[in-house]
C-alpha cells in the first residue's frame, strides 16, 4: 500500500511517501499508525498521539478504525482549520 505524509507529519518522518506491504496485522488505519510509531525516531513523534492526526484512504477521509486492503493509498495529515 502507498502511504503519504503531509505537513508536519512529513517533516517528522523525513519523507513524503513510502510503500508498505499490507499484511494480516494491518487490519485498520490505526494498526498502520501503530506500526509506524513502533519504528521510533520521527515516526514515534509523528504518531505518538493519534488524536492529532487525520487520515484518508483512497482519498476519502476516514477514522482510525477504517479497514485497510492491499493496494490502498493511505494519507496521514494534521487537522486543517481555516477561516
Amino acid at each position: 500500500m502507498n502511504v503519504l505524509y503531509f505537513a508536519w507529519v512529513r517533516q517528522k518522518v523525513g519523507r513524503s511517501d513510502e510503500v508498505i506491504e499490507h499484511g494480516p496485522s494491518l487490519r485498520t488505519v490505526g494498526d498502520l499508525a501503530l506500526l509506524l510509531a513502533s519504528r521510533g525516531g520521527g515516526y514515534a513523534e509523528a504518531f505518538a498521539d493519534l488524536r492529532r492526526l487525520r487520515a484518508a484512504v483512497n482519498q476519502h477521509h476516514v477514522g482510525m478504525d477504517a479497514p485497510l486492503a492491499a493496494g490502498d493509498e493511505v494519507a496521514f495529515f494534521p487537522p486543517v482549520t481555516g477561516g
